[in-house]
Parts: structure tokens; C-alpha cells; sequence
């Protein structure tokens, strides 16, 4: 089929997409009107592989930029793909798209409109996956793994979440790269309060280098050793194409790495929040290396810790730690921390006119706004993730600047009293949320209700109105909830510790184990 007439008739569309197809369901009236203009059927795909490439590129290409339809047109781009496909080798096709681009006005074009290829051809190769799986063709199986990048499909969310809006914080890049030029290897660790960016920053690293990494996060239990090994194994046996690591210990694979290491290059492991690690005592956390061979390095981040809790020791091998906290980085981080809020007036699209509303309606300075917030925030930019999106969503029309909290543990009381959770009639929503701090892993809307001896109705809408602070996941078909930051959930810990003695709070625990009960019956 030619391809030409599919190309020219996105193009059409394509700059009035973006304020035309304003949601889910008017970008999908648009695929399926284009896919019947080119003789499609919407719902079952043609079995050839060039049906399914046209078909493919329809689903993905309503709203996309000229620039990246015109690369997926092209012969060699296709046949690099399906080399790639039937040989489950995406990074392949990465590498060969960026080999055709070099010096081509393609190239240019992406640059200039600041598109992230990688994520761009990784999106359009799910879509053909899917398209392939729906044709019911066995000419497309074995369906291959379509991650263009080193680490996991699991973190990429989350990475992406991360760096939205990053900005600044490149005093922090600055160190950990004079640390590794002046040492053949080691531990560089950042430490900083919860909110003050460390996961932004391993994200941020992450993505520029495309470096394997590892996200400790305890409220979905993907904070243990052994899981920590399994995926650094599969991420640098894919990076460095090992052979019979199945069983090899951390120690055993940075050796064979180390021997695949260009001259002029180094490998960088970054592992996020070790303070949410789970391990039984004795040795190195995660089981770190006590030597790490030339050229091999990690980026950690934690929080603060007394010196029984580091447990991280390796004699021979250097480590530098860069406290976020320190008096020599509180100027530079209040500096990131205005930039940051700039970026929320002038580019975020989401709050941006609110925010302006907000500070207009109270005749305030705009310079003044960004200072003054930048005190409240005490330097923490989850603090500014919080209250910045309230403003500008009409959270805060009853305050006035001055009465804005001041730091992320007094936004949470504030958000707690403003939801007038201590009041009588709230207590099933304080009890759903106590649910989720005790059970501790991700649980479905029927699980919470039969706890809370509540309607799943009831339950689902006090999900959504704390939604900003509860992570949803798709476990096995059920969409689970949890609580998403560390820092909320140590607020309502402490919740719980300081009204220890109210009753509802010591129902909780007796309501879960009788659940339990009844599931064993």
C-alpha cells in the first residue's frame, strides 16, 4: 500500500489537532474516521505486515508533528523497524533511525522542535504491537518488548512525572561529575530532607544518560535486595549483552561489565531512596559492592540517617555524600526553587493562567509572589507540586499570600483542616486512609470497602478527592491504590501516633484482621 496519501492526509490534521482533539474520545473519532478513509476496518486490522504498518501509523500518528511522520515514512525507517520487530531488538531500531537521521534536515527539524525521539518511536512500535496482537496474524509472533531504553518499562512513568518540569539543581550534576573525574570509581550519594528533589534528580540523570537505575519505592514493596538485583542484572545484561549471568551477584556482574566498558566511558548505576529499603541487618544495603572495578560508579539518594542506619561500607573504594541541607547549597537551591516556580507562571499549561488570576486578584508583584513563595516552600520543591496546582485550580481563593502554609508538613495540615478531617462526619475518610498507612500495598476499591464496612461507591469517591496523594496501579486487571509519597504517608503516621488515643484509629487494625478472618473462611 502506499504510504504517501496516509502521510498527506495526517498532515492535514495535524496542526489543528491540537486544539481540535481536546480529549481521549475526539482523537479516537478522529483514527477511526481516517482509517475508513484509507478503506480500514476500525475494528479488525488487515494480517500483512505493510496493512498493519499503515494501520499502525494512522492509530499513532492523529496529532503528531509533521517531522516525526515524515521519518516513520520513509522505506529504510520501515524495514529497520520490522528488522528490529523480528528480532526483539528496539534499541536496534533506536540506534538505526539516529544513524539515517546524522546530517539530514530530519534531524534538524527534531532538534529544533525539541522532540524526544527515543519516546516517540518507542510509542509508535506499542501501538504496532497492539495493532499486530488485534490482527490475529501468527505472522507477527513472537511479540517482541518494545523498550528503547536500558531501564525498565516499570520506571518510565515515574521518571517522565519527574522531570515535567525540572529545572536548576545543576550544582548537584556539577559534583557528582568532578567526583567521578577525580576517582576511578565510588559511591556519591545525595541526602536531603523528603520533597527536596533527590528522585527528580536521579530521574533527571536517568533520562539524559539513559543510565540503568533502580527506584526504591516501599508502598508498592519494590524495595527489596533481591529485587534490586534482578532488574540492575536484566538492565545491564541487555546493555551490555552478558552471557550466563542468570546467577551472578552484583559484584560478579560489574567485573564482566567493567570489561565491556569503552576506554572513554564509564557506567553509572543510580538507585533512588535507600531510606525506603527493606533488609535484614548485617551487610551492605541492597548488597553494594565492598570494590567496585575502574570506571564504575553510583549515584544514590536518602534522606538523612544516624550512622547505624548507613550501612553502606566499602574501605577501599571512595565516597563523597553532597547534603542538600548544607548552608553551602541553600542559595543555590532557593535560586532552583524560583526558577522552578516561574516555570509554573509561564509555561505550565495546566495552572498557569490560574496562578496569574490568583496574584492579580490580590495586586500582588509577581517578584514578590516568587519570593515569598519561595520562603513558604523552605526549599522543597514537593511542597510547590502541592500548593502551586492548588492555586491555580482555585484551591486558595480564600487566602491570602501570607496565608498560604508554610513548608510541606504544615501544607499537609492545612489540606487536612481545610478537608475538616477531624470533624465527626469525615472520620470514614480518615478511616480509608488509615486503611491504606496499615495495609501498606496496593489494594482495589472492593478490599477498602469491605474493610471500612462502606459502600465501594463511597469509597471510590474519597479516593478521588485525595487522588493527588494516592498512587493508582493495574495489578492483574484491578486498579489498586496506595499512598504515593513517603512524606504524606509519614504525616498521617504521625496522625495516627498523636491520636492514639481516639477509637476510630484502633478500629482499624481489628477491621483489617477481621477481613482477614473472613477471607480464610
Amino acid at each position: 500500500m502506499n504510504i504517501d496519501p496516509v502521510i498527506n492526509a495526517l498532515k492535514i490534521i495535524a496542526k489543528p489537532v491540537g486544539s481540535l482533539v481536546i480529549n481521549q474520545v475526539q482523537r479516537n473519532e478522529t483514527v477511526v474516521r481516517t482509517l475508513k478513509q484509507f478503506n480500514f476496518d476500525p475494528v479488525q486490522p488487515p494480517k500483512d505486515v505493510d496493512g498493519v504498518y499503515v494501520y499502525s501509523l494512522i492509530e499513532y500518528g492523529v496529532g503528531k508533528p509533521e517531522a516525526i511522520l515524515n521519518i516513520i515514512r520513509e522505506k529504510e525507517i520501515k524495514n529497520a523497524f520490522w528488522s528490529a520487530y523480528t528480532s526483539n531488538d528496539p534499541l536496534g531500531f533506536y540506534k538505526e533511525v539516529e544513524k539515517f537521521l546524522q546530517g539530514k534536515d530530519s534531524e534538524f527539524d527534531i532538534q529544533l522542535m525539541k522532540i524526544e525521539l527515543r519516546s516517540q518511536l518507542e510509542e509508535f512500535g506499542e501501538i504496532f504491537i497492539k495493532v499486530a496482537k488485534r490482527s490475529k496474524s501468527i505472522e507477527f509472533e513472537p511479540f517482541p518488548k518494545w523498550n528503547l531504553d536500558e531501564y525498565p518499562t516499570e520506571f518510565k512513568s515515574l521518571i517522565r512525572e519527574k522531570i515535567r518540569l525540572f529545572c536548576g539543581r545543576q550544582f548537584v550534576f556539577d559534583a557528582f561529575k568532578q567526583f567521578c573525574n577525580k576517582n576511578r570509581s565510588g559511591y556519591f550519594t545525595v541526602v536531603g530532607d523528603a520533597g527536596m528533589g533527590k528522585s527528580t534528580i536521579a530521574a533527571k540523570y536517568v533520562w539524559d544518560n539513559r543510565s540503568p537505575c533502580y527506584f526504591n519505592i516501599r508502598q508498592t514493596s519494590s524495595n527489596r535486595a533481591e529485587l534490586f538485583l534482578e532488574s540492575i542484572r536484566q538492565q545491564l545484561t541487555k546493555c551490555y549483552q552478558l552471557q550466563n549471568v542468570e546467577k551472578a551477584n552484583l559484584a560478579d556482574l560489574l567485573e564482566q561489565v567493567s570489561k565491556k566498558i569503552p576506554v572513554s566511558e564509564r557506567l553509572v548505576i543510580v538507585v533512588d531512596a535507600l531510606d525506603e529499603v527493606e533488609q535484614e541487618a548485617g551487610g551492605n544495603i541492597l548488597d553494594f559492592p565492598t570494590a567496585l572495578p575502574e570506571r564504575v560508579y553510583f549515584l544514590l539518594t536518602r534522606r538523612p540517617y544516624t550512622i547505624d542506619k548507613k550501612r553502606l561500607s566499602a574501605p577501599d573504594v571512595p565516597m563523597e555524600e553532597l547534603d542538600l541541607r548544607a548552608n553551602d547549597y541553600v542559595n543555590l537551591s532557593r535560586e532552583d526553587i524560583k526558577k522552578y516556580i516561574g516555570l509554573f507562571l509561564n509555561v505550565d499549561e495546566d495552572h498557569k493562567k490560574g496562578l496569574r488570576q490568583w496574584i492579580q486578584d490580590r495586586k500582588i508583584d509577581e517578584n514578590d509572589f516568587v519570593e515569598q513563595v519561595a520562603t513558604k516552600s523552605e526549599n522543597n520543591f514537593m511542597y510547590l507540586r502541592y500548593v502551586l496546582p492548588g492555586i491555580g485550580k482555585g484551591d486558595y481563593q480564600d487566602l491570602s499570600l501570607k496565608q498560604l502554609p508554610d513548608g510541606l508538613q504544615d501544607y499537609y495540615q492545612v489540606h487536612w483542616e481545610r478537608m475538616g478531617m477531624d470533624a465527626k462526619p469525615q472520620e470514614v475518610k480518615v478511616f480509608i486512609l488509615f486503611i491504606l498507612v496499615e495495609i501498606g500495598t496496593p489494594i482495589p476499591c472492593e478490599m477498602i470497602a469491605a474493610i471500612a464496612e462502606q459502600d465501594e461507591y463511597d469509597v471510590q469517591l474519597v479516593l478521588e478527592e485525595w487522588v493527588e496523594y494516592l498512587k493508582q496501579q493495574d495489578i492483574k486487571g484491578e486498579i489498586c491504590h496506595s499512598i504515593y509519597h513517603a512524606s504524606f504517608l509519614d504525616f498521617l503516621k504521625a496522625k495516627r501516633v498523636l491520636d492514639s488515643k481516639r477509637k476510630l484509629f484502633q478500629e482499624v487494625n481489628q477491621r483489617i484482621a477481621d477481613y482477614l478472618v473472613r477471607k480464610m473462611a
